[in-house]
This record gives C-alpha cells, structure tokens and sequence, in this order.
C-alpha cells in the first residue's frame, strides 16, 4: 500500500486563522482534485471557509475487483458493488492507517482531533466512517454521500462493543440513484442509529449518483455547526 508521503492532496486553505479541518474523500476512480472541482462546480464556488482547511487526499492506484482487476484510484477494493458480500478489510484497513496518518498531521499541526471532520462521496464516505467510527472517534463528526456499508460490515460489530461516545453522523443520498440503491444508505443509517449513533439523513427526491446544490449547501451549514 502507498506510503502517506505518495498520497497527493488538494487543498483549499482557509481564509484566516487555521482552527479546524475538514477531510473530504472522493469516490471510486476520481481524485481529490477532480471532487474539488465538482464541489466548486455545483456551488459555483470552492467549499471555502474563514478558519477550516478543506483537504482532499486523491486515493493511490490499485487493482480493483469491480473493474476485472483494472488499475484505480479507489480507497479499498470491494468484491463487488453491494451491501450483501464481505468486506475487503485488508484494503479497507491499510488504508485507515494511511488517512489516519493525515490525521495526525492535522493534530500536530495545532488543529485538536474534535476540530476535524472527515467525510466523503460514495466510496469515500464509507471509507471515512470506517477510519471515523473505529479509529478516531474523537472526530467532531463524520458525513457520507452516497455512501452505504456492508450489512456485516465490521463497522457495526466494533460500534456494538463500545461504550465511548461517536462522532455525529450527517448522510445525504439521492432516491433515484441507480449505482449505491437509496435503500442501502437509509438501512446503514438506521443501524448506525440503533447503535447509538447521533444522525441525520437527507433525501433527495431527483437526485442519481451525484451531488447537488442544495445538498451541499446542507452539508456546509452542517460543517460551521459542527466546526464553529
């Protein structure tokens, strides 16, 4: 697995002084440029803050199952696109080290771990609430778009044996999305939920596998609550 030191990074540096930072994980096959882009694109402006950072790391190239093994930039592999199938947890978990070594930056960097958030879209959400709910729960909060884990996903075994408190969960997703079902966010919401998670879930009416405005608008109102 790439080193940290190889993971290339976007950044949108905030306007004044540095308090907080929100990690922004793009989906399967994109980069953190190419999601940079699309967010600024859709808002018609960069997800800028006055004193949070916005990092989006670009995931290293590796074989990827779903593609027949092809070369891509993906957070882990999977067996293939469902939530009815193992986890590929040594992918899942190497990679959990190397975003939690960007984590650590941020906290050496003077940013306290309950001044981060960590989140993503599609694929890159549920690779943040994997490195959120197991490794650093200390994270001001976790946000996933169009994301959706595994039903025996690790994530909800490690939840069921903790007794320490979890990070707060914001999860959009749109209903006409034909690639992560609609149904599959809703129920790994619903059991994050049941495990003592604290979450909102949005819906999107017309919205397919992809972002819009007014979701994105509810994402930053949600990062200046969490990230005051």
């Amino acid at each position: 697995m790439a080193a940290f030191s190889n993971l290339h990074k976007c950044v949108v540096s905030q306007t004044g002084k540095h308090t907080a930072t929100v990690i922004f994980l793009h989906g399967s096959g994109d980069s953190g440029q190419g999601i940079r882009t699309w967010v600024r694109d859709v808002l018609k402006q960069d997800l800028a803050f006055q004193h949070i950072r916005v990092i989006y790391p670009t995931a290293p190239l590796r074989p990827y199952t779903p593609m027949k093994g092809a070369q891509s930039n993906v957070w882990f592999d999977r067996y293939k696109i469902s939530n009815d199938c193992p986890e590929h947890l040594e992918s899942i978990d190497s990679m959990c080290k190397v975003l939690g070594d960007l984590v650590d930056v941020e906290v050496k960097a003077g940013v306290s771990k309950n001044r981060i958030l960590i989140g993503g879209f599609s694929m890159g959400g549920a690779m943040a609430l994997h490195l959120a709910f197991r490794f650093h729960p200390q994270v001001a909060g976790v946000f996933a778009l169009s994301s959706f884990l595994n039903k025996d996903s690790i994530v909800y075994q490690v939840l069921q044996n903790s007794e320490a408190p979890l990070p707060e969960l914001f999860q959009c997703h749109g209903k006409a999305d034909e690639l992560v079902l609609y149904q599959w966010g809703e129920e790994t919401n619903a059991l994050l939920k049941s495990l003592g998670t604290k979450t909102s879930f949005l819906s999107f009416p017309n919205l397919y596998h992809e972002l819009n405005r007014p979701e994105l608008e509810q994402l930053k109102s949600w990062i200046l609550k969490k990230l005051p």
